[in-house]
């Protein structure tokens, strides 16, 4: 996925309106007015959410006769896991390789305190 794509995809779920909209559909489909109902705005503000979840690739609505569907498209999101994943292994090897640093240097510190101790130790 590219990351203009990725860009636009986060940016719809950034909408805790649209943020919510995605979270009831992981639940099962449901029609735009089923998904309209907890909301204080026009049929045609939900609409405008919907669409911008489409053009992203979220969401679906079948054509056909009213009431649509409106369904949610897994497939974006196992683009988004590996993208994400690609980032998180990224970030493991660093912090792995910031683990063997920090340990060779206590190690380093443990070999300087004993031999300190042992130079200082007159018995």
């Amino acid at each position: 996925m590219s990351a203009d794509t990725m860009e636009r995809v986060f940016g719809a779920l950034a909408d805790p309106t649209r943020l919510d909209m995605v979270t009831r559909l992981a639940g099962g489909d449901a029609t735009v007015n089923q998904l309209a109902e907890p909301y204080r705005m026009s049929l045609q503000a939900v609409y405008k959410h919907l669409r911008v979840l489409e053009e992203v690739g979220l969401v679906s609505r079948p054509p056909g006769p009213q009431p649509r569907v409106v369904r949610l498209e897994t497939e974006v999101f196992d683009r988004m896991e590996a993208w994400i994943e690609r980032y998180r292994r990224r970030a493991e090897e660093r912090y792995s390789r910031l683990d063997a640093v920090l340990a060779e240097m206590n190690a380093e510190t443990d070999d300087d305190s004993n031999t300190t101790t042992e130079r200082e130790d007159p018995s």
